[in-house]
């Protein structure tokens, strides 16, 4: 059934159709991808607990991780409920307004967690190449202002996705074969020219992706060049160790994001089975693993959390 409106028809809902192709392992698959999602749930709430109770952890980093693990909390539950849903429950219809809702959370937060993580890396620049003006340079307020920055910019790029799809003709076919509605799966359904959506959607990837990844790679060449040039293999290794928790994180960002972009765009001989199994992957691995990765690898976290857990004052 069609509904109508500012000279546009679409449909009243839309089939996710979750994994195509494992239609028969779907409730068992749906297991690791609870899990997972119990992990980053529990992992990020425990990480803005630490941070929001332990005064001493409101620094740069810290305060750009808590922004971190709250963008991870939303990118992750506006995809995974649903998902669990259809795979255990077979609900695979998705109401039209909430399959827009849909995109644009994933689409907004998956650009602030890029922004974060270019913060993140600013604030490792200036904390390894300018340790002695790292606090004034990046003062609280500092802090707060790029995060809103970061934080607008998402929101503002990515609502003309969901206006411009909202006033465009939809064809009859209203099936959407994976877990959770996409901007570039919702742009196959749509019975229109879709290049002006086709072309602003490449131009937000490049804008915002794009520019966060060149900042990184500017970032860390002058880590590198400051790191190389210190006295010690001990002070050289200290600071490379600041960065591995971060480089770790951007990874696991970034591959399974561009490998999701290029395939939607690109690579039309990628098994579908592939390509969903990387969307979902995109959406769910990282906030699961970044509060492991600064959980073991940050000291101050992780002692305030084992002091925790055992009951004891820090």
């Amino acid at each position: 059934m069609l509904a109508s409106g500012n000279g546009s028809s679409h449909p009243m809902s839309f089939i996710l159709l979750g994994i195509p192709g494992l239609e028969s392992s779907h409730f068992w698959i749906a297991f690791p991808f609870c899990i997972m999602y119990v992990v980053a749930v529990a992992g990020n709430i425990t990480i803005l607990h630490v941070i929001r109770t332990d005064h001493t952890l409101h620094q740069p980093m810290y305060l750009f991780l808590a922004m971190l693990a709250l963008t991870d909390l939303v990118l992750s539950s506006s995809t995974q409920p649903k998902m669990l849903a259809i795979l255990w429950f077979h609900a695979h219809e998705i109401e039209y307004h909430a399959c827009l809702i849909q995109v644009f959370f994933i689409h907004a937060f998956s650009s602030v967690e890029s922004g974060v993580l270019m913060a993140m890396a600013l604030d490792r620049y200036v904390a390894i190449c300018f340790p002695l003006r790292h606090s004034s340079i990046l003062t609280t307020s500092v802090v707060i202002k790029l995060g809103s920055v970061v934080m607008v910019r998402g929101l503002l790029w990515v609502s003309p996705f969901c206006f411009m799809i909202s006033r465009m003709p939809f064809c009859p076919n209203k099936v959407i074969p994976q877990s959770y509605c996409e901007h570039m799966a919702l742009l196959k359904l749509v019975c229109a020219d879709t290049r002006v959506n086709r072309g602003y959607g490449l131009f937000v990837a490049f804008s915002v992706v794009g520019f966060d990844i060149i900042v990184i790679g500017i970032s860390y060449v002058k880590i590198l060049k400051a790191v190389l040039q210190l006295p010690s293999d001990e002070a050289r290794l200290k600071a490379f160790g600041t960065c591995a928790s971060h480089v770790c994180v951007i990874l696991a960002f970034y591959i399974p994001a561009l490998f999701t972009f290029l395939t939607h765009r690109f690579g039309h001989q990628v098994p579908q089975v592939v390509h969903i199994m990387f969307a979902n992957v995109y959406v769910l691995v990282p906030p699961m693993l970044n509060p492991i990765i600064y959980g073991v690898r940050t000291k101050e976290i992780r002692d305030r959390v084992i002091r925790g857990c055992c009951g004891k004052e820090p």
